[in-house]
């Protein structure tokens, strides 16, 4: 077998600077001796916050050969500013260091195509793997104990410390809450303190704190205000019955709170995160969940923005059952009915009126499910937004309009909807009669929900830890604002034929999954769909020849990969086996000197596939 050359990992740059180093700015050649695994992420992107969750065991396993670094890699304009990434890094308790790279430079030089991606680098500064997407923490963790063997036995492995310095802490009475809810009777708020680990509960000024359930640490624990535990919960919905549901979002779990005892007790969900294969519908207490974002009542039953899946789920109280409602698990932006529809990151539901209303926020969308005309089931609708990749502020007919990356919206009294546009700190108004856009509100700090009380709006300023109330104007003003698309640069790829390879290989010590039919699954569409005059679809194959018309000469190709991998041991019986997904928006430029063949990576190991992506 042909020895491949090893690569050298090139250095990291960015010009936002750094986080989490205190006045350091380290380099590669610091790091020198440990073994550095680079989070190619996003703040807007749920699967990258997944693997934020993934890495803390590991990170804390190996804390002392282990450097963690986040290169944070900015999809919309918002995520370049260094003061909102500053704001992630805490929001999401993260550890270790961070480069903000808002020109996407350390990208490029890795050739990452997907968020989230990880690479490992060994105590030597080589490139041993990539690994794209989440689900990856076995793999690393056997990757990591094998570096540090070699590196120990050749004395190349550094103990010790690295480069991580924690910020000072922020005494606020809220920090970086999600979702609000306006409570009946006594005038008081319930608010999710999600960076805190707790529930809030606010008197009718929105600043005086009444109470606190949760004892703000993070973890998984029903009981009374003084032990219940949860993890950076988000949505909040009253029911029939006067209690409330809690998307607990990174226990992947719904909570039902008693606001008369303050008594918490899980209601749906296991604790784990939903892979696919996994169940779709069955007892609560027994189907995973995947970052359940916010909840709301809506035709009798509790409707879930699984934001970690790209879907709507449901709840139903009087079943004690949970099941799929609404998309497919690919992140893009189809209407029609509810099982065919794709959704990316629901994040925001209000209902209203025969409609649930639905902030989509990684196609910057705001959109709506409603009971199909046939009683079949529900259809979904678009009412603004256009896809992945476009994004912005301005104002007028829904079909020109456009936000960015909204987490929340709510049901006003006239049966307009109010839109918590979160990067664009502004609180957005679109009416379904007129099919108007307009603004309510600027410059809040990164707007996630709002709740309405006698006529004003109450809006949870996220990045600025606070509810703010609104005098709802009888005229919002409107703004012409500004388009953009994600800066992410097109790959230049030749018109007709081009071949599309997934590369893959199974972690060390395991092997495809295949004892049940194919290991492996490939999905291909495009925006538009006229882009692909052949390919597109799903199969088995994780190749695929595609044929793309001159007559399109830019476009997006939504590829979403699967493998399943299990340890291969014959006299294991019961092997662990994992899935290994990653979802790809790939800009591509039709030009005569494009290339023919498309490679990106799903997992690597052991530089071969390494070699390849770089």
């Amino acid at each position: 077998m042909t020895a491949r050359a090893r690569v050298r990992a090139p250095e990291l740059v960015g010009k936002g600077g750094w986080l989490n180093t205190g006045d350091r700015r380290p380099t590669l050649a610091d790091l020198r001796g440990s073994i550095v695994i680079l989070d190619f992420w996003t703040f807007c992107c749920v699967n990258c916050l997944h693997v934020l969750d993934e890495l803390r065991e590991l990170e804390e396993r190996h804390r002392d050969t282990v450097v963690i670094v986040g290169v944070h890699s900015p999809k919309f304009v918002h995520e370049a500013e260094h003061r909102a990434v500053a704001d992630a890094v805490e929001r999401y308790g993260v550890h270790h260091p961070v480069l903000d790279d808002p020109e996407l430079a350390t990208w490029r030089q890795y050739a990452v195509r997907a968020w989230p991606t990880l690479v490992v680098i060994d105590p030597e500064g080589y490139v041993v793997a990539q690994h794209a997407g989440e689900g990856h923490a076995h793999a690393l963790e056997k990757l990591v104990n094998r570096l540090e063997q070699e590196h120990a036995a050749k004395g190349t492995l550094r103990r010790g410390d690295g480069p991580y310095v924690p910020p000072e802490p922020v005494s606020t009475d809220l920090r970086f809450p999600g979702k609000v809810l306006a409570l009946p009777g006594s005038g008081h708020y319930l608010v999710s303190d999600s960076t805190r680990h707790a529930l809030v509960e606010l008197a009718a000024d929105g600043e005086t704190v009444v109470r606190r359930i949760g004892t703000g640490e993070r973890g998984l624990a029903d009981g009374d205000p003084g032990t219940a535990r949860f993890s950076e919960p988000q949505g909040l919905a009253l029911l029939p019955d006067g209690t409330i549901v809690v998307a607990d979002t990174v226990n992947h779990a719904l909570r039902r709170l008693d606001p008369d005892t303050g008594r918490v007790t899980t209601v749906a969900g296991t604790g784990r995160q939903w892979w696919q294969g996994s169940r779709t519908s069955g007892p609560a207490l027994e189907v995973d969940l995947s970052s359940p974002w916010d909840v709301a009542w809506f035709d009798d039953r509790v409707w879930i923005a699984m934001a970690g899946v790209h879907q709507l789920w449901t709840y139903d109280p009087a079943t004690d059952r949970v099941e799929v409602a609404a998309g497919t698990t690919n992140e893009g932006l189809v209407d029609g009915h509810a099982g065919d529809a794709w959704f990316a990151q629901p994040s925001g539901l209000s209902a209203d009126d025969g409609k649930l209303w639905i902030a989509d926020s990684e196609t910057s969308a705001l959109r709506w499910a409603e009971r199909a005309a046939d009683g079949d089931g529900y259809v979904i609708r678009t009412a603004v937004g256009t896809g992945l990749f476009d994004f912005g502020h301005r104002d007028g007919p829904a079909g020109q309009a456009l936000l960015q990356h909204p987490l929340g919206v709510t049901a006003l009294p006239d049966h307009s909807v109010a839109v918590s546009d979160t990067y664009n700190n502004a609180l957005r108004r679109y009416d379904p009669v007129s099919g108007e856009v307009t603004t309510l509100a600027t410059d809040l700090r990164e707007p996630s929900d709002a709740a309405v009380v006698e006529g004003d709006v109450v809006v949870v300023e996220s990045a600025a830890h606070r509810l703010t109330r609104i005098r709802l104007p009888e005229e919002a003003a409107r703004v012409e604002g500004a388009a953009h698309r994600t800066q992410r640069a097109a790959t230049d790829v030749s018109p007709g034929p081009l071949r599309l390879d997934v590369v893959f290989s199974a972690p060390p010590g395991q092997k495809l999954d295949e004892r049940y039919g194919p290991a492996t699954r490939l999905l291909v569409e495009a925006t538009p769909p006229e882009l692909l005059k052949a390919g597109t679809g799903k199969g088995t194959d994780l190749f695929r020849d595609l044929e793309l018309d001159p007559a399109v000469p830019e476009g997006v190709l939504h590829i979403s990969a699967m493998a399943a991998s299990c340890d291969d041991d014959a006299e294991n019986p019961y092997p662990a086996c994992h899935v290994h997904q990653q979802d790809w928006g790939v800009p591509v430029r039709l030009t005569a000197s494009g290339d023919a063949r498309l490679v990106l990576v799903l997992a690597g190991m052991d530089d071969g596939p390494a070699e390849a992506a770089l």
